[in-house]
C-alpha cells in the first residue's frame, strides 16, 4: 500500500456480526446493559484524577485500549459481577521506551466510585509471573490508594522504571472492596489474570487460579524520559479490525502492533496506542461495542498526549449492521453512504481542530462473510471510492486494496483471511502494517 496525498479464534467473529445470529447478553448482571442500543447516551465524564498535570508535555502514550461498558454478550468474563476482595494482574506491551512510567485506569462506565486499594507495575516473566526485583509500587497523588469517581480517569504519579519499546509489563491492582460492575475492554487477544486477596507484590503467579481475555480498568500505560519529548504519537482508530479479532492470542499480531515493531525495527520507536473496539461504529452507539465512534473519538483518541497522527478503520459495521434487530435491543437505524461520510467528515473536524493529522484508511472486502450482501457490498464501493477521492483525509491508507485478492477483489486473500471473509489473521494484519509509508505518519 501507499498513501496518497490530500481473539483469538474461539468461534466467536466480529461482534456486529454476531448480532445476525440475536446472542443475548449472559452472565450475572446482564440486565444492566440490556437496555442500551442505537440511540444510547452514554456517561460523558471526563474528570482526571492525577497528582502530575495530564499534559505536561512530557509524557507520551506506550500502550492504551478503549473503556466499554460491562458486558458479556458471547462468554462470561468479570465486568459485570466486578471485583471483591480481588488483585488483577494485567500484561501489556509498550510501543516506545523510557525511564519513567505511569498507569491510567478508567471508571467511566462504573456504578459506584471506584476503589483501587493499591498497584504496581513490574516487568512480564511467564504467565502471571513477574521478573524478580522489578516490582514498582504506584501511587496516587503521593497516597497508594485512589478513589475514582464515576465517569472519571485516574492517572498514577510517575515511577521510575526504565522500559523500552515491544517490552511487556505487568500492571497489578489490588481491589479489595466491592466494585461493582466493571469499565473494561472485550477483545484484549491478551490473558488477564485474577487471584482472591492481595498479591499485588507476588513475584510468582501461583496464586492467580483465573483468566479472562479481556482487560479491566486499565486503560493506558504512558512513559517519559529515555528521549527529548516530541510530538510523535500514532493512534490507530476503528473496529475489530484495529482491535485485532482474527490475531493470535498472547501474541501481538494486530496491525498496529506490527506498525510498532516497524518503527522499532527503523531504530526510532514511536508510541502507537490501539483505540479500536470490536463491533464499533461510526454512527450508532452498542453497549457491547462501545460508544460511537464520532462521540469516542474525543475521549479516547484526543486525550492521548503527544499525538501527530490517527489513522481511522472504521465504517464496516455501519454497513453491516444496518436495520439489524437483536433482542432486548433498539434496532440498529439503517445507515446510508451520506451520514457515513459524513461521520467520517465528523472525525476528521475533530482532528484538525487539535491539530492532529488524520489518514483515513479504506474498508477491507466482505466477500463471503456475514455482511456479504450486494447493497452492503455497493455501500463498502461508495464509501471507499470517497476516502480515496476526496481529498478529506491528509493521507490515504488503502487497506482494502492490500488485503484484497487480485482474482476477485471483493473477497479478502485467502493467505490474509482469518477464516470468518471478514477479519485478517496475522499474515493480514503484518501486510497492513508493512504496506503504511512510516515517512507519512
Amino acid at each position: 500500500m501507499t498513501f496518497t496525498k490530500s481473539v483469538r479464534r474461539t468461534g466467536v467473529t466480529l461482534l456486529a456480526a454476531a448480532t445476525l445470529t440475536a446472542l443475548p447478553l449472559t452472565g450475572a448482571g446482564a440486565g444492566a446493559g440490556a437496555g442500551f442500543g442505537a440511540g444510547t447516551t452514554f456517561g460523558t465524564g471526563t474528570t482526571a484524577v492525577a497528582a502530575e498535570h495530564r499534559h505536561d508535555g512530557s509524557w507520551r502514550g506506550a500502550w492504551a485500549t478503549s473503556p466499554q461498558y460491562p458486558t458479556a454478550p458471547f462468554a462470561p468474563n468479570w465486568s459485570q459481577q466486578g471485583f471483591s476482595d480481588h488483585t488483577v494482574r494485567q500484561v501489556v506491551r509498550v510501543t516506545t521506551g523510557g525511564t519513567k512510567a505511569r498507569i491510567e485506569l478508567s471508571n467511566r462506565y462504573g456504578t459506584k466510585p471506584l476503589r483501587v486499594t493499591g498497584a504496581t507495575v513490574a516487568r512480564t516473566a511467564e504467565g502471571a509471573s513477574v521478573k524478580a526485583g522489578s516490582v514498582r509500587q504506584l501511587s496516587f497523588g503521593k497516597g497508594r490508594s485512589v478513589t475514582i469517581p464515576v465517569g472519571a480517569t485516574a492517572y498514577s504519579d510517575g515511577v521510575p522504571f526504565a522500559v523500552a519499546a515491544l517490552e511487556s509489563v505487568t500492571v497489578t491492582l489490588y481491589l479489595a472492596e466491592e466494585t461493582g460492575p466493571a469499565t473494561f475492554h472485550t477483545f484484549s487477544s491478551a490473558t488477564s489474570y485474577r487471584a482472591d486477596g492481595d498479591h499485588r507484590s507476588d513475584r510468582d503467579g501461583t496464586a492467580f487460579k483465573e483468566s479472562s481475555d479481556s482487560w479491566y480498568y486499565l486503560s493506558g500505560v504512558e512513559v517519559s524520559g529515555g528521549q527529548a519529548p516530541r510530538r510523535d504519537g500514532v493512534v490507530t482508530f476503528g473496529d475489530s479490525i484495529t482491535d485485532g479479532v482474527g490475531s493470535g492470542l498472547n501474541a501481538n499480531d494486530r496491525y498496529p502492533d506490527e506498525l510498532a515493531e516497524r518503527f522499532a525495527a527503523a531504530g526510532k520507536p514511536r508510541g502507537v496506542v490501539n483505540h479500536g473496539i470490536a463491533g464499533n461504529q461510526v454512527t450508532n452507539d452498542w453497549a457491547w461495542a462501545g460508544e460511537k465512534g464520532i462521540e469516542r473519538f474525543k475521549k479516547d483518541v484526543l486525550t492521548e498526549p503527544n499525538v501527530r497522527t490517527v489513522i481511522v478503520l472504521e465504517g464496516i459495521n455501519d454497513i453491516g449492521g444496518s436495520g439489524l434487530s437483536v433482542p432486548g435491543q433498539p434496532t440498529t437505524p439503517e445507515v446510508t453512504v451520506e451520514q457515513l461520510v459524513e461521520g467520517h467528515r465528523e472525525l476528521i473536524r475533530q482532528a484538525h481542530a487539535k491539530g492532529v493529522r488524520i489518514v483515513g484508511a479504506t474498508l477491507t472486502p466482505i466477500k463471503g462473510s456475514v455482511y456479504d450482501t450486494p447493497v452492503n457490498e455497493a455501500k463498502r464501493d461508495a464509501v471507499n471510492h470517497w476516502i480515496r477521492t476526496s481529498g478529506a483525509y491528509d493521507a490515504v491508507a488503502d487497506f482494502d486494496r492490500v488485503v484484497a485478492d487480485p482474482a476477485d477483489p471483493d473477497r479478502m486473500l485467502p493467505a490474509f483471511d482469518s477464516g470468518d471473509h471478514l477479519h485478517p489473521g496475522d499474515a493480514g494484519y503484518r501486510a497492513m502494517a508493512q504496506a503504511l509509508d512510516l515517512d507519512a505518519l
